[in-house]
């Protein structure tokens, strides 16, 4: 079931309050399960996982801020001192919330030892709970905070891996916030196809999309790739100022944020009438994405679905890792890119098994000089089968320009 976008007082809709005990305790189970003794995570989606706070986009890459959570304790956030006192006053689940120690990720010289008082805190904190002897899990690790571990004699733990483990089934408000944010990007792209002409530019079409997104209710738009005619093919992952011309296949990846839950979402279109070589190519791209979709239940493994895909002969690559992000599946969530991934690069040797609450972006390309398609669906792991949550419509070629 699909609600709106707003929180209000007359029905229950998304329960915000339950979304962050859950999460909070997922990470919580996942550390017994490590054998952690804290998690210290610097990655802005893991620390709203735990604590449901975030900053302006304008901090993701600073290192600026972090989160500890001992065992069995309540969370601490270290915020950037001066956002400390409004996160105080919005935040009220949150009981204990500290200014950050940092360095401005190296900006500020090393000489000062902003790095090395912050961990010093850590390990005061982690005495205080009889935890000091414990291993730590760090998501995010640099030479700076290396040394400081080191120094502080800190048994660092892959962090990382107990975040994207404790994400991997989604609670049923996960999915409903998931669900949310592709009905944002279903409607945007109802607005690119009627735009789509010749003489429109790759870059006006990126513009239009975002506007749309946030227009729908989109706390960020993270990516929109639009790529068109003859620049499809290799597959550059971007967008440009490229006037699209009659007769182009186009196609976008949009990756949408609804209260930090992501899309991954391809669609390909054509300006004009699809010929029948541009309409073989489509085909290709989706057969291989739907033959892939119908393993998903329960149960399935990665390695099964891989098969579906070509591997890099096929596609005529010297390597798997040439081939990377072309015919693809991995999780979404509150983290773009999740666990389990899907590809040839590591499902046959390490294959993983689906479970319910998983949800997943299955994505394939296909292309031949002059022409390419792209396409993508995200899928919830039901209990008998699978969901599609992405809904713009593609099982045929569409032609945004019926000349």
């Amino acid at each position: 079931m699909t609600y709106g976008t707003m929180a209000v007082d007359h029905e229950m809709r998304i329960d915000y309050d339950k979304l962050r005990r859950d999460r909070l305790q997922k990470t919580r189970d996942q550390m017994e399960k490590d054998g952690l003794g804290a998690l210290l995570v610097y990655d802005p989606d893991n620390i709203r996982y735990i604590t449901g706070t975030k900053l302006g986009e304008w901090s993701d890459n600073k290192l600026a801020r972090y989160c500890l959570l001992p065992r069995g304790k309540d969370p601490i956030l270290f915020e950037i001192g001066s956002a400390v006192p409004s996160k105080k006053m919005l935040c009220p689940w949150l009981k204990d919330i500290r200014p950050a120690k940092t360095d401005m990720r190296g900006t500020m010289s090393p000489e000062l030892g902003t790095i090395d008082y912050s961990i010093q805190e850590i390990v005061s904190i982690l005495k205080e709970h009889g935890l000091e002897e414990e291993p730590v899990g760090v998501d995010i690790l640099t030479v700076s905070l290396m040394n400081a571990f080191q120094k502080h004699n800190v048994r660092v733990a892959d962090g990382q891996q107990t975040m994207l483990n404790a994400q991997v089934i989604k609670t049923p408000e996960e999915i409903q916030l998931l669900e949310i944010s592709a009905a944002m990007v279903d409607g945007a792209y109802w607005d690119v196809f009627n735009y789509i002409k010749p003489g429109v530019k790759e870059n006006e079409v990126y513009a239009l999309m975002r506007k749309r997104l946030y227009e729908l209710g989109a706390e960020n738009v993270h990516n929109v790739n639009v790529i068109s005619g003859d620049r499809a093919y290799p597959h550059p992952h971007d967008f440009s100022d490229r006037i699209i011309r009659p007769g182009d296949m186009v196609f976008l990846d949009v990756v949408n944020d609804f209260n930090g839950y992501k899309t991954c979402y391809y669609r390909t279109f054509v300006c004009g009438r699809p010929t029948e070589r541009q309409k073989r190519i489509y085909k290709k791209a989706y057969d291989w994405l739907y033959d892939a979709i119908k393993m998903i239940k329960p149960g399935a493994s990665t390695a099964d679905i891989v098969k579906c895909w070509p591997d890099y002969k096929e596609m005529g690559y010297e390597n798997e890792y040439e081939t990377l992000a072309l015919q693809i599946g991995h999780g979404v969530g509150i983290s773009h890119w999740a666990k389990p991934i899907i590809s040839h690069q590591n499902s046959i040797k390490q294959p993983e098994i689906l479970e319910e609450g998983m949800h997943l972006a299955l994505e394939t390309y296909y292309g031949e000089e002059g022409d390419a398609a792209r396409i993508e669906e995200q899928v919830v792991v039901t209990k008998d089968g699978y969901k599609v949550i992405t809904k713009f419509p593609c099982d045929e070629l569409l032609s945004t320009w019926d000349y």
